[in-house]
């Protein structure tokens, strides 16, 4: 489900016109493409069943942010060092606060979320629910899929909603995330906080993003991309309330008595908040469809940058230990470097497309400092060129073997497992 079929993406490069968009033309520098050699290998997950493609090719939702990003390779400044060796599928490297893209690899490739979409629950949600109301829980709320990851909320307790993104955001609880979904929601409940967090993916200019189930849980025609979790991060990040619940280490959970459950406390499942000087925090998220997804910030040097990473496995780096790695690749990266930028909220719905010309606007008003776009380059050149020499570098073996993954870890509605080695389920 990452990725297109084996001939999609290969003809959208070779055979469709590639738009020099404004967003292309506002990042001042060339950008190199190593498809030969992409410093995150496709590492086999466990085949899955009842397979479903991923939706239909969208040339205008792949140049959201700057051409440069619509490859399924690695994309980075001219004058970058390497990137460090990952095992995810996608991943972008982001500056929180100027939006610039430092680098990734399949920035718009589609993939499976897991709990990284409470991210997106989060960006919708937090404007709507005053944190001190006290509310309770219902047994909708509690039901979740059988050994997936639950904060420990009980039914008919009565907690702050406060109370409630901790158990989200420290401990992944998917009877938080249906809580939060439900009250926020409106008369529809749960579906309404499901559609609200899908019309929040739109104006945030995610594309690529679709939510079927408030807390990442696998459902059919659920998707994101690595480049839509860093504009869905970078709302989450801009939420004072959001960044205190993030960087909250421990909690506790109070006492029930009328349901005789005792008060307990909860620890944050983000080990970068532990382990990697200036973290500001992020998500961690697994299902064996998704297999290992991660967000995480950090701040060094007046700099904030945003990691994301889909499809990653688990063999000599858990999950946050790959974001860190690359959190250290993008800050040794220089402040102008830039190979596109993220969109500001609801641009995209200000960009009216010109006929025949939607991935340009999509794409549109990419420079980084937010001014006018610099003019658009002729037809034939830049970009185009570039896509050329990235299938005759060995562009279509790697394509070829990320399709062949793909085909076995397609979205489907199987079992979901524990992270065998984080404490964190979906």
């Amino acid at each position: 489900m990452r990725t297109w079929g084996p001939f999609a993406a290969l003809a959208a490069a070779l055979l469709l016109p590639v738009p020099a968009t404004p967003a292309a033309a506002a990042v001042r520098a060339p950008v190199r493409r190593l498809p030969a050699a992409p410093p995150c290998p496709n590492v086999p997950a466990p085949s899955t069943v009842s397979p479903q493609p991923p939706p239909a090719p969208d040339p205008a939702a792949r140049a959201v942010g700057g051409a440069a990003l619509d490859t399924a390779g690695l994309v980075v400044p001219p004058a970058s060092t390497a990137p460090p060796a990952v095992t995810a599928t996608s991943w972008v490297v982001a500056d929180l606060d100027s939006g610039a893209v430092l680098g990734g690899c399949g920035p718009h490739e589609y993939g499976v979320p897991a709990s990284v979409q409470k991210l997106l629950l989060a960006a919708t949600m937090l404007p709507r629910l005053d944190p001190d109301r006290e509310v309770t829980v219902t047994a909708g709320d509690l039901a979740v899929e059988p050994g997936s990851s639950a904060a420990g909320l009980v039914e008919g307790g009565r907690y702050r909603i406060e109370t409630i993104w901790l158990a989200l955001l420290l401990r992944s609880g998917n009877e938080a995330a249906n809580a939060l979904a439900r009250l926020g929601g409106g008369p529809d409940g749960p579906a309404g906080g499901v559609r609200a967090m899908n019309e929040e993916a739109h104006r945030l200019g995610a594309r690529q993003t679709h939510a079927v189930t408030p807390s990442g849980l696998d459902g059919p025609g659920q998707f994101t991309s690595a480049y839509d979790l860093a504009l869905i991060a970078r709302a989450c990040f801009a939420d004072p309330a959001f960044r205190r619940y993030a960087a909250t280490r421990s909690a506790r959970i109070p006492a029930q008595p009328a349901r005789r459950a005792k008060a307990f406390a909860i620890s944050n499942d983000n080990m970068l908040l532990d382990h990697y000087p200036g973290a500001l925090g992020g998500k961690i998220g697994f299902t064996d469809l998704a297999r290992h997804t991660y967000v995480g910030a950090a701040e060094r040097g007046g700099r904030r940058l945003v990691v994301t990473l889909l499809g990653a496995e688990v063999t000599t780096q858990r999950s946050w230990q790959q974001g860190a790695a690359l959190l250290d690749w993008g800050f040794a990266q220089p402040r102008d470097a830039a190979v596109g930028r993220l969109v500001e909220p609801g641009e995209l719905d200000r960009s009216a497309p010109p006929a025949g010309g939607a991935a340009s606007a999509l794409a549109g008003h990419a420079g980084l400092a937010g001014g006018a776009a610099a003019p658009v380059p002729r037809p034939g050149t830049g970009v185009t060129v570039a896509v050329g020499a990235v299938l005759t570098a060995g562009g279509a073996l790697l394509l070829a073997r990320r399709r062949r993954h793909a085909a076995a870890v397609a979205m489907s509605t199987g079992p979901v497992l524990r992270e065998p080695e984080i404490p964190e389920q979906d």
